[in-house]
């Protein structure tokens, strides 16, 4: 039997049409490719460029987003208002009030504790589970009483993997400088370094260079440190943060 052989170019040619035929005429990858389409030096002169004559059908380069103002233009201006708003205003997260666990404390507390988010198994009382009940060893530790401590996320609700830096985008980080503000707290304590950006922080910079939130013509003095979360999977932390709060505290 004689073997007939073909030509490359014919081969190639069979292949366009089958696929053709299959009705796959496109390279789905990042950007679709025309398999089929005419070269652009095979096109007759003075032919426009179909993807340049519906310019309502290209891809325009994003546009830079716009932080969010989640505050309104009336935010609430004592902290029992803040406390309401932050349960009720809709426009605060896009799941809706359902689901938010409030601060709790009173206004001037000797410390105000910010996380990032309510812990997963929080209902009705923020920090509740395994991390809270780390806290309330911490506070012990501290000689502090829970009326002395104000405690508060910037976020209402339990959000894994929070992204620090999308959420000063989001407008939390005004929102949890307002709430600094209108709470007057004495020092403040803040568990996790996923929330130096919402206090105006560059996350890859050392949190221990962060020593103060500033807000209008007022400051208060500032401790960032390991999350509590972190604490529990890796107890050796906990002395690393004592030692830290020593320091912070002069002891």
């Amino acid at each position: 039997m004689i073997e007939q052989k073909t030509r490359l170019s014919d081969e190639i040619t069979a292949a366009f049409a089958w696929w053709q035929e299959a009705g796959v005429d496109l390279d789905f990858v990042d950007d679709a490719t025309d398999w089929l389409a005419v070269p652009a030096e095979s096109q007759p002169t003075g032919s426009a460029d179909p993807a340049k004559s519906r310019p309502s059908e290209q891809v325009e380069a994003a546009a830079p987003q716009q932080k969010m103002d989640l505050l309104g233009p009336n935010p609430p201006q004592d902290l029992r208002s803040f406390q309401q708003w932050w349960m009720e205003e809709p426009g605060l997260d896009p799941v809706g009030s359902r689901g938010r666990i409030a601060p709790r404390g009173e206004a001037g507390a000797d410390l105000m504790v910010l996380v990032v988010d309510p812990e997963e198994s929080d209902r009705d009382r923020l920090l509740s589970g395994p991390q809270g009940r780390l806290l309330a060893r911490i506070f012990a530790a501290m000689g502090l009483e829970e009326t002395q401590v104000y405690l508060a996320s910037a976020l209402p609700r339990h959000t894994p993997m929070a992204d620090g830096t999308a959420l000063v985008q989001a407008g939390y980080a005004d929102v949890l400088i307002h709430h600094v503000k209108i709470a007057r707290p004495k020092k403040i304590l803040a568990f996790g370094t996923n929330i130096l950006p919402l206090l105006g922080h560059n996350a890859a910079q050392d949190p221990q260079s962060l020593r103060e939130i500033n807000h209008e013509s007022a400051s208060t003095p500032l401790l960032v440190t390991e999350g509590l979360d972190s604490m529990l999977a890796m107890p050796r932390l906990k002395a690393r943060f004592w030692r830290r709060w020593l320091e912070w505290t002069d002891g």
